[in-house]
């Protein structure tokens, strides 16, 4: 059994993680941190969970007793928990936040989105896990960035359920204000364009990404056009092509819905042509492929295992 331990237990992602991982078939879990909630079941605070864990929330962090660490902490909190720790050199990391997703802070952590860096995440350490938008947004252009077709500017908007803006309650978070309600925030200048970009290989300007807050709880519905010269067929078979080998992302002949991918870990990709513009739609669950989910997949391929072990998750059929 691999030993595992958590850093930031409480939270949104940190709960499907550990959903996640208690049914995972090679996975023991060692501790769950959490500074707020040591001495807590696990159940106080992820209830959904009640009848499968007596596990407790800690205050101690035994680094030398597991082999990987799930660091699942705020934007920020990573970096000071590496620098404020010694961290065994066989101890394998995979942070959920974002201190470690850019090129020039990466400090020897992969950028863990399997459809990118397969190879390179089997043979790391450290995995900086994708962004929710960034896993969603790099689906649907990837193809075409591998192709060097990203010639034209790209128009980007997504839409996100409540829980991509985590469990903490903030002003935009609250049911009253949420429901039944939608918004645009960081028009332009989201966090997540900077590892887009550089992944895809494109200079920020030339991507015009709306974000948009929505009234549901999860899920991310984005779509995406640009100027291109392929044919809707020669798109498709680019897509297939380039995503024959991935464990969880699909190109689908007929329009997508959120539906599909909500409590999954895939990804459904669209693409029509119009006119000289090529559109993709490319729809996953924020807290699973944009999260956790992504973060366990990442675990498989780090210890040798298949993909899909543990993550054999079902959409609802309604």
């Amino acid at each position: 059994m691999i030993k595992v331990g958590i850093i930031g237990g409480a939270g949104y992602t940190a709960g499907e993680l550990i959903r996640l991982l208690i049914n995972h078939p090679h996975v023991e879990i060692g501790f769950i941190h959490s500074s707020s909630q040591a001495g807590s079941k696990i159940t106080d605070v992820h209830e959904g969970l009640f009848g499968e864990t007596d596990l407790t929330f800690s205050s101690e962090q035994p680094l030398n007793e597991v082999d990987v660490l799930f660091l699942c902490s705020a934007h920020g909190e990573s970096r000071k928990f590496m620098d404020a720790n010694t961290i065994p050199e066989s101890l394998k990391i995979i942070d959920l936040s974002m201190d470690y997703r850019h090129k020039e802070s990466a400090q020897g952590f992969v950028y863990g989105l399997p459809e990118l860096n397969k190879k390179a995440i089997q043979q790391a350490v450290r995995i900086a896990n994708p962004g929710c938008f960034a896993t969603a947004i790099q689906l649907a252009l990837l193809p075409l960035a591998d192709k060097k077709m990203l010639k034209n500017e790209v128009h980007i908007n997504a839409i996100t359920g409540s829980t991509g803006a985590g469990v903490k309650p903030a002003e935009t978070s609250h049911f009253s204000w949420r429901d039944n309600n939608i918004s645009v925030y960081k028009a332009f200048e989201h966090q997540h364009l900077k590892e887009i970009a550089e992944s895809l290989n494109q200079d920020k300007s030339n991507l015009n990404f709306i974000p948009v807050r929505g009234d549901f709880p999860r899920g991310i519905f984005a779509t995406a056009y640009t100027e291109c010269d392929l044919s809707v067929e020669e798109a498709i078979r680019l897509y297939n092509d380039f995503y024959k080998e991935a464990a969880f992302t699909f190109v689908t002949d007929k329009n997508v819905d959120l539906k599909q991918v909500v409590n999954t870990n895939k990804c459904l990709l669209h693409l029509e042509k119009h006119g000289n513009k090529l559109f993709v739609i490319s729809v996953i669950d924020n807290l699973l492929k944009g999260a956790s989910g992504q973060a366990v997949q990442n675990f498989n391929l780090l210890f040798g295992l298949d993909e899909k072990t543990g993550l054999n998750l079902k959409a609802s059929a309604f």
